[in-house]
């Protein structure tokens, strides 16, 4: 079992030599975000199946850092680094009283 474990970890690794890619070709600042999130979901998941087919305690607490360094990543990219382009026409909002159906 510890060999299709680690034979597992490998295609992950694989995954995110993939995802690196679209680091260095996304077009948008969004792209390169996902595919930063690939790179902690996949290292969570290396780390997991390393822990269980070597019984390695620490490698799951170390997973578990990550997991969460992940979602501060993703809502300081949110809040911080994605700013949307707003339409330089005005959205009509129906409620107003706008032409309805």
């Amino acid at each position: 079992m510890s060999a299709f474990l680690t034979g597992v970890a490998l295609f992950l690794v694989l995954n995110v030599a993939a995802g690196l890619l679209r680091v260095v070709r996304g077009p948008t600042q969004a792209d390169r975000m996902v595919a930063a999130q690939l790179f902690g979901t996949s290292g969570v998941a290396i780390l997991v199946l390393l822990a269980e087919a070597g019984g390695e305690a620490a490698l799951r607490d170390t997973a578990l850092v990550f997991a969460i360094l992940a979602v501060v990543v993703s809502v300081a990219f949110v809040k911080r680094g994605w700013v949307r382009k707003l339409q330089s026409a005005p959205v009509e909002d129906p409620a107003e009283g706008g032409e309805g159906p």
